[in-house]
Formats: structure tokens, sequence, C-alpha cells
């Protein structure tokens, strides 16, 4: 595998400009071909936590087997913090390893518009910095949207990724029906408004971004000849395929004109991945829209997908079929799985099909707005919180019942992820601004604002001290861009390399569930250098809670003393008195972020009191009645379970 990949898709826009290579798009006869293995691929816990030393092993082959791809996904969107925050890995050098290991095909991520590959609104000049750092790192192709379809909320992303001199991809989300006569708003009329915006803006190419795979073959070809007509840019089409009819909306849309389409290598796709790849490859063998793509070349690289996939097993959905029940709650694949898990955390599992319901009956309250990251946390949270609370939607309407809105979606009314073209309800609006006490002022349903507008710049030299200070260290142009996005786990990731290194080393089998006795296993550390361990056994340590590890490394052995793991039993919580009002209790396990109150202290209905992290969700408690806080009973850093009792009035 020494000799140079053969010339690729990457050749072709060093060589004639991202403008020159649109038009080239347009002028292929068959369709290209996104493969999402690499970011997309399954949308499970599974797929979330794909480390980079198994992407490594078979990139190589991607760039000399599979030369025609228009582009690998492989960055942004959820990757980039679960590296950091789970994997303990950094997604910059991932991107750069990943960048030499394929040098002629185009490496493509998700970028939610000001949203950065954040679940809030950064500051320009912070969306702009980790765009230039994004472009430097080797991405070629930026697929840029926003939650609610805003493009003016795009534009600062847009004009970023056109800075740089990358492909500059506008997509628009996909929601309901385009033939649904009782959704009137997502008909045809509004996807080419939006295109129409997007061409204006700069973009080189329009992205259909059906991410809860809704889009049904008649809708997807229509909508996508009518945006080949109205902009005569080049089309790119990605959907999920949860329904198990992907593959046929994929096919529609090459039909209807598609440029590009995205899929996932067969041992990776269906359910809430991508269609097949080499199942698409294989229909349109033969036909005037052949793909010119090695199906063989697809199958060898699908064994070795198969054999990884096995690694990853314990984290592996149990969804065993695709669902029509998706046309229904429209959730996207990405969230589907981990929405699953968020509820069996909260002991909801039995409740699923009423968490579904309560998803979509979300949806309408909040006035039919598209869903997806971040816009679908918020609707997945509140879903959440009206099943676990036992709330209907005629409680969450009634403005005689107080509630204690999740803090996520009084953001979202505040307009801090931007706004639907028609606003939100009003009525819902005021409702749950009017229960954050922090904000009285915008009890009234504020006009509609960019809130990049709202932002102050961010000051670089400020930030990159602060970073140092929580690193432990001077840190480089990426580490920055890393903290300006997520600090709290920037610094537990850091906290986490500076104890125990780079683990993105280890193989993947000993980084998730450790080495068995007798077990040995190669690192390799650096080109030419390769650390061998092997594992000889394990002794009680003279501590209690403590065990003696034997292992021999290069041939030499060695001993350490580490902890065992289940030794530590965690401090049993007094539980929450069912019915007792003075009784705030958990709603969910996880770790308690913050404590906004003490004991003697004086709360009015809103205020917030704790807030609890799990799963990626941040829950706000916030106080359902005027009171005094008699006690608190838990600190920041405390792990909970449900119904243990945070604190007493």
């Amino acid at each position: 595998m020494s000799e140079a990949p053969p010339a690729g898709t990457r050749q072709r826009l060093r060589e004639i400009g991202p403008q020159r290579f649109a038009e080239w798009m347009r002028a292929q006869p068959g369709v290209l071909l996104t493969d999402t293995t690499m970011r997309d691929a399954h949308q499970s816990l599974f797929a979330t936590r794909m480390r980079t030393v198994d992407m490594l092993r078979i990139a190589p082959y991607y760039a000399r087997m599979l030369p025609q791809l228009l582009s690998l996904e492989c960055w942004g969107g959820a990757t980039f913090d679960v590296a950091l925050r789970f994997l303990k890995e950094d997604p910059w050098e991932r991107l750069a390893r990943l960048r030499e290991a394929v040098p002629n095909i185009l490496l493509q991520m998700l970028l939610r518009g000001s949203n950065a590959v954040g679940y809030t609104n950064y500051s320009d000049n912070v969306v702009r910095y980790f765009v230039a750092r994004a472009a430097a790192g080797g991405i070629d192709l930026f697929r840029v949207f926003d939650s609610l379809n805003w493009v003016e909320n795009m534009r600062v992303a847009i004009d970023a990724v056109l800075e740089s001199g990358a492909l500059c991809e506008g997509a628009i989300c996909y929601t309901a029906d385009l033939f649904d006569a009782s959704r009137p708003k997502y008909g045809l009329r509004y996807y080419l408004d939006t295109a129409r915006q997007l061409q204006r803006a700069g973009v080189h190419l329009i992205g259909v971004k059906d991410m809860a795979g809704v889009c049904r073959p008649r809708a997807a070809r229509e909508l996508v000849r009518a945006l080949r007509e109205e902009t005569g840019l080049p089309v790119h089409f990605h959907t999920h395929d949860t329904s198990g009819a992907a593959a046929a909306s994929v096919l529609a849309a090459i039909d209807g004109g598609a440029d590009a389409v995205d899929g996932a290598i067969d041992a990776m796709s269906g359910l809430t991945s991508q269609p097949n790849l080499g199942a698409i490859v294989a229909a349109l063998e033969g036909s005037e829209r052949d793909t010119g793509v090695d199906r063989a070349a697809l199958q060898e690289i699908s064994h070795y997908w198969e054999s990884v996939r096995r690694l990853y097993a314990p984290f592996e959905s149990d969804i065993r079929a695709g669902t029509a029940d998706v046309y229904r709650h429209e959730m996207p694949g990405g969230q589907y799985t981990n929405l699953r898990e968020q509820a069996r955390a909260l002991g909801l599992e039995q409740r699923w099909p009423a968490v579904a319901q309560a998803y979509a009956e979300v949806n309408r309250l909040f006035g039919d707005i598209v869903k997806v990251t971040p816009t679908s946390k918020v609707v997945g949270d509140m879903a959440l919180f009206m099943v676990a609370n036992d709330l209907s939607a005629d409680d969450v309407l009634d403005p005689a019942r107080a509630i204690a809105f999740p803090e996520s979606v009084v953001s979202l009314f505040r307009g801090e992820l931007g706004f639907p073209p028609d606003g939100f309800p009003q009525a819902l609006s005021r409702k749950v601004l009017d229960c954050d006490g922090a904000h009285p002022l915008l009890a009234e349903p504020p006009a509609p604002y960019r809130p990049g507008d709202r932002l102050a710049p961010v000051d670089p030299e400020q930030a990159r001290q602060e970073a140092c200070k929580a690193a432990g260290h001077r840190i480089g142009d990426d580490d920055l861009a890393s903290w300006l996005m997520y600090p709290k786990v920037f610094r537990d990731y850091a906290e986490h390399r500076r104890q125990y290194g780079d683990v993105s080393l280890l193989p993947t089998q000993a980084f998730f569930y450790g080495m068995r006795e007798r077990e040995e296993i190669a690192i390799d550390i650096d080109r030419g250098k390769t650390l061998i361990v092997g594992m000889q056994g394990m002794a009680p340590a003279e501590e209690e809670g403590l065990v003696r590890v034997f292992f021999e490394l290069n041939g030499q052995p060695r001993t350490m003393r580490i902890e065992k793991a289940g030794a530590a039993r965690p401090h049993k919580r007094r539980q929450a008195e069912s019915g007792n009002p003075a009784h705030v209790p958990a709603p969910m396990p996880g770790m308690v972020v913050t404590v906004a109150v003490k004991a003697g202290q004086a709360v009015r209905a809103g205020d917030p009191l704790v807030s609890i992290e799990a799963m990626k969700m941040e829950t706000q408690i916030r106080a359902e009645r005027d009171g005094t806080v008699r006690a608190v009973h838990v600190r920041p850093g405390e792990t909970v379970a449900a119904h243990d009792l945070l604190l007493e009035y």
C-alpha cells in the first residue's frame, strides 16, 4: 500500500477550484457517491463511539480502491463532541491522520451553521475561526445547515467556508411531506424559496438533508428536479433508512436528476443509518446514471467493517427492523437511538411508544418546526419531560397549570437557536418565557433576531489563556477551537490525556473491555515504534479496593496497583418522598452540574435550583412554587439516581 493512490475527486477540486468543480459535477452522466460510514454510519451509540484507530486501518484502502467517490463524510456534527467526551480522542488529530491516509478523495464535514459543531449559537468570530481551522486541517466540503432552515443564521458560516476556498454545500433540512396539504408551509414553494436564498449566499451546491428519512420517493424525485431547474446548482441528496424505504427515495432522487447521493457501506447501512451503498451501485449498473464505482471493492471494504462492528456490539441499539412510525414522529436518525437510551436511563423504556407520541405532540405544540440538532434535542427533552411527569399536551397549554419547562425549551423560545419563518406559537411562547424567572422581561415573545448579533466577539487571547489553564500547558490553535466549542468537555479531556496519555492508540478491544490474562497487544505509538504489552495476571493488594497488576512491557516485567472495578460502592442517597411537596427529586440519573441555591435562600416559582447532565442532555430543575430552601443534599460533580432527594423546601 506504499504506492501513491490513483487520482481522485480531490485532485480535480485542487486543479479547477470550487466553482468549476460544481460545474464538473453537473456535467457527470453518472451519479457521484458519498460514503458516510466514518461519521454517520448506523447512527446509534455504537456509531458515536467509533474510534480513530479503526478508521485509519481501512482509510488507505478507500484511497486506492474507491477513488471515484465524491467524498467521505468523516467529521463534524456529533463526532466532534463524542471524540472528546467519550473516546478521549483529539478530533483534530483524527482529521489530520485521515487526511494523510486519504489524500485523493474529498473529506466532508457537517457544520450546524452558527451552532458550528455544538448545541448552541456561538459568536461570529468563533464560527469563522472554527471553519478556518477545519479547512486548514483538511476539510474540503462543508455541508452547512441551520436547525430551522433560517439562511440568515447560516450566512456567517457560509461566508467563512467561501473565504477558506473549500466547497460549500448549503443544505436544506427536509421535514413533513411535500404533498401533505394539511402542512402547507412545507410545500415545494418553501424549499425553492430557501434554495434561492442559499444560491444568493454563494453556495456551490444544494444539499437536501432528510435527517429523519421521511422524504418519500415521489417527493424526492419532484424536489430534486425542481431544485436543479430553479437554481442550476448540483443537488446532493442525503437521507436515513429508518423507515426501510430510503433506497427507493435515493433512486427516485437520482431519477429526478440528483448529482450526488449519500450511502453507507453495506455492513454499516440500514435502520437509522444511510441506505446501502453497494445496493445503490448495483441498481444503477449499466444504466445512464451508472456510478462507475467498483462494487467488488465496496464488498471488500464492507467485510472489514463487518468484523470491526463486532467490537462495538454492547453499544448497538436493540432496533431490529425499520419502522414506518418515523413518518409520524419524524425523529432524526441520529436522535432516534440516543433518545431511546435516554428514555431507558430515565426508567421509561417500557413507555417508548408514549415518548414517540409525545415527540410528535411536542412538534405540533412548538408550531411544527424543523427537527434536527439542536432543535431535535429540544423536542426530545420536552417529550421525555412530559412522559416522566405524566403531562398531556392540554396540560402544557393550560394557562392555569404551572410548568417548570426544561432549560433547552426556554432557550428555544427566547430565540437563542433562531426563529422559524412563521415564528413560535404565541400562547405557548408566553407561558414558557413567563416560567423563566431569570428573564422576567422576556415573558412577551421577542421579535425575530439573529442570535449572533447579540453575542459579543470572543477575545481569542483571553480564551487561549483560559484554555491553557484548563489544559495545564500551552495549547495550539486546534485545541483553542475545541475549547471554544466545549470548554467543560475539553477540560475533562485534557485532564484525562494528562493522566493517561493518548489512548486513541490503544486497540479497541483493550480500550473498551481491558486485557484478558495472558493476552498480548501491540500499540503503535509512532512510525516504526511499537509497544508490546502482555497481561500476566492480578493479585489482591495490601490496600482495600486495590489490586496488583502484573504485565510485561516489551518483555520487561512491570507491576502496578490500580483500583479494582466495582470496589468503591456509591453512597446510597436518601430518596424523595412521593407526594411530599417539600421534596425536590432528581428526574433522571446523572451528574450534578450546578447547584444554584443554598439552605435558607428564598426562591420564586421558575428560579433555577439544580442542573443534572446525562447522555449529553442537561436538565435544569426549577422551582415549581415560591418558598424557602431548607436543605440542599447534593453538590456539583456528584452522581445521583432517579428520585434521589436533591433539596428540601
